[in-house]
């Protein structure tokens, strides 16, 4: 078992840092007897979480089908507000109206020797019991557009640009017809989006069995995995280009908000887009004909996966009612004793694609356990120094709705005031994961420390020390790990309530849970359940404590302390290994375009491939020319003097409620007013997105996505933008 190994890996590293080491140093932003006082009020805290009432509260608020605009959805807002105020915050809920499409249309039918029309429902089990509810969405994506259209099938694997590359270059072309991709290697909304490019006139996507089913392990009810009726739900909205009310870009969503009219709408698809179970994708990829797919594209299924087209042809029918509905976000509040306009906030949603106990009520019902031990500790004699902000989100699945209008709703007001944003979304068993601002390395580093695992009664941060050396490649890698003085938090994407925060205002954000030995297939399914969570998600509940101590952790810290523990030499070193990915990354692309031109102009690129197959040969590439970096290598040499000047400045003496302001603000000075080319929305120079990514990060974007894309001139112009961007942060720092 991986337990078991890393329980192993552990017993020889946990010599380089242990947990008693860790607390008796000062935390970051206190000193030697701030720290003591921190740590007592921890353990206070600590003792007032409970387990079982987390999992109360899964069981509880995951009982019936609660999706934006429900009246369930409605009902769960309330009685999440009314135990706020039970716990002595300040609570209310504030409400949007934005748009959301649910199906009155779905139709996939298969015509042809072998005619076939599909399901499209999951089955009720007798073993969970909640699978048989009225109320429940029906399998669909959000967002997907109108449509009525039949068309010849093809195979796309999982649907990303360089599929289709290799679709090209055996000459088989999609326009005109029907695709059908897996999910996986991509956020969905990728797969449809890369289809309509390629002119294809609808998508289909479903689960392989092989990703996400028999071939992983027994599937539900006996296992965790997705059973064959299984389907995952979800959003297909272009988020990146924009997340919230598709009708109120960049505008809170009240009531009397202007809106465009939806063909307006620059991040909605213009096809037709549908998710299936791999039982009803089985007859579909058995009428294809064409060449045999390659064997990185073959699934698991009993058939020869061919890539197509079909022998006879797909009809794809579907229509949505387009209505604007409520979102009732709710806010609770805990006035800060010495700074009340200096805000720390935490969020996770509260609206679920069907039952959604573990996305995203376990996250939920660690938040609410947090602010019933901080409300305890308030009644007991506590008052956080800054303001504490707990919210629930609403509409978070359709593409992140109820935070994004809320924050584009109140943006002046949160450049002013929010410290920080602190995220969390589902949660299980395993490992910590921490993302977010890099200038809070040492935030969650020194909490990592001090938080224990609740398997290996080891820190958080060694247990997830010990599976990244079990997952390194070389020795080096793993002896690197092992050295590792302190957590390295990863870089956000998309995908969960903090985008429009750190994004689109520039709020320093964190985004923190726990997983992989959750075992499921029960994504955004019917399945994503009491049953499924209480056997394969979080059984004791104790990774929902192990949470509310992370999250919880960040909050009391932030809102306490005397100087705010940013610390922007991180950041620097951070962005300088963005860089240097960048020149290699440029450098590798040379070397591998001289190469393949080579081939190419030698016609030697028929042998590279199999000679049976009648493989049309690219075209050459324009050969990459040396970009000029120093730009970016010389603002990091000056952001380097001025984060070491406001480490020495924030130490010393001086009026430290404008030191910290100038401190949380800082990250703003990254934005750029016109934003990231052809996605003005997203104005943050190092975190954004992928364009072909969706929810995976692209680091400085408007530099390496032009790399990608080969626009030489606009990676140039992009390399000027983020140096002047940094140049502006180290100037603002010197300032402090």
């Amino acid at each position: 078992m991986q337990t078991r190994s890393i329980t192993c890996v552990l017993s020889v590293f946990l010599s380089y840092a242990t947990l008693s080491t860790a607390q008796q140093k000062p935390i970051t932003g206190y000193n030697s007897s701030e720290t003591a006082a921190q740590l007592q009020l921890e353990t206070r805290f600590d003792k007032l979480l409970s387990a079982a009432e987390i999992g109360d509260n899964i069981k509880y608020y995951s009982a019936y089908p609660h999706h934006i605009g429900s009246a369930r959805g409605k009902a769960v807002a309330e009685d999440i507000a009314a135990k706020f105020k039970n716990y002595g915050w300040d609570a209310s809920i504030v409400t949007y109206k934005v748009l959301f499409p649910t199906p009155k249309t779905r139709v996939l039918e298969l015509s042809g020797p072998t005619p076939y029309k599909a399901v499209l429902k999951e089955p009720a089990l007798k073993e969970d019991g909640t699978s048989a509810q009225e109320g429940q969405l029906p399998t669909y994506n959000a967002w997907s557009a109108d449509g009525n259209v039949n068309g010849e099938l093809v195979f796309v694997n999982y649907g990303l640009p360089e599929d289709y590359d290799w679709l090209e270059r055996q000459g088989i072309d999609v326009k005109g017809r029907i695709v059908i991709a897996k999910y996986g290697h991509s956020w969905r909304g990728i797969k449809p989006k890369v289809a309509q490019e390629h002119g294809a006139v609808g998508c289909i996507i479903y689960s392989d069995p092989a990703d996400d089913g028999y071939t992983q392990g027994d599937v539900y009810p006996k296992g965790a995995y997705k059973n064959e009726y299984g389907v995952q739900r979800g959003s297909v909205m272009d988020m990146v280009i924009y997340p919230g009310d598709p009708l109120t870009p960049g505008t809170g969503a009240t009531e009397s908000a202007n809106r465009l009219e939806r063909s307006q709408a620059t991040n909605l698809l213009k096809i037709p887009v549908l998710p299936i179970s791999y039982h009803d994708a089985q007859p579909l990829l058995k009428s294809l004909e064409g060449p045999v797919a390659p064997a990185g594209w073959r699934g698991t299924l009993p058939i020869t996966y061919h890539i197509g087209p079909s022998v006879g042809k797909v009809h794809l029918e579907l229509s949505f009612d387009w209505k604007l509905v409520p979102a009732y976000n709710v806010i609770a509040k805990l006035k800060g004793a010495q700074y009340p306009d200096q805000w720390v906030i935490r969020g996770n949603h509260h609206d679920a694609w069907v039952n959604g106990a573990s996305d995203p009520i376990s996250g939920m019902a660690a938040e609410l356990n947090e602010a019933k031990a901080i409300g305890q500790l308030v009644k007991e004699g506590y008052q956080p120094a800054r303001t504490l902000v707990y919210c629930a989100w609403d509409g978070e699945e359709p593409g992140l709705l109820g935070s994004t209008e809320w924050v584009e709703d109140h943006a002046q007001e949160l450049q002013q005031k929010a410290v920080a944003y602190i995220n969390s979304d589902g949660n299980g068993r395993g490992f910590l994961y921490a993302g977010g601002s890099h200038a809070l390395e040492p935030l969650m580093a020194d909490i990592a420390q001090t938080v224990t695992d609740p398997q290996t009664k080891v820190s958080i941060y060694e247990r997830r020390k010990a599976a990244d050396v079990l997952k390194a490649g070389n020795a080096k890698a793993k002896k690197d790990l092992l050295q590792q003085p302190q957590l390295t938090m990863s870089a956000l994407g998309s995908g969960s309530d903090y985008s429009s925060f750190l994004q689109h205002l520039g709020i320093p954000s964190l985004n923190v849970g726990f997983g992989g030995e959750d075992e499921g297939g029960d994504y955004h399914s019917i399945f994503d359940s009491w049953d499924h969570y209480r056997r394969f998600g979080d059984p004791e509940f104790a990774y929902g404590v192990a949470l509310a101590q992370t999250a919880g952790r960040a909050a009391l810290r932030l809102a306490d302390a005397p100087v705010l523990p940013f610390n922007f030499s991180n950041l620097q070193k951070t962005i300088a290994g963005y860089v240097k990915e960048l020149d290699a990354l440029v450098t590798t692309m040379r070397e591998n375009t001289t190469i393949e031109n080579e081939l190419i102009r030698s016609r030697q690129y028929d042998l590279a491939t199999d000679p049976l197959e009648k493989v049309k040969a690219p075209a050459t590439k324009a050969e990459v020319p040396y970009l000029d970096f120093s730009p970016l290598q010389n603002a990091l040499v000056t952001l380097d003097s001025a984060a070491h000047h406001t480490n020495v400045k924030a130490a010393g003496t001086g009026d430290k409620a404008a030191i910290n302001q100038a401190l949380y603000q800082a990250e703003q000075q990254l934005l750029v007013t016109g934003g990231l080319p052809r996605r003005d929305w997203y104005k943050h120079t190092i975190y954004a997105p992928g364009f072909y990514t969706g929810y995976g990060v692209k680091t400085i974007p408007g530099v390496r996505e032009a790399i990608e894309q080969r626009d030489w001139k606009e990676a140039q112009e992009q390399i000027i933008i983020v140096a002047g961007a940094i140049n502006k942060l180290a100037a603002y720092l010197e300032k402090i």
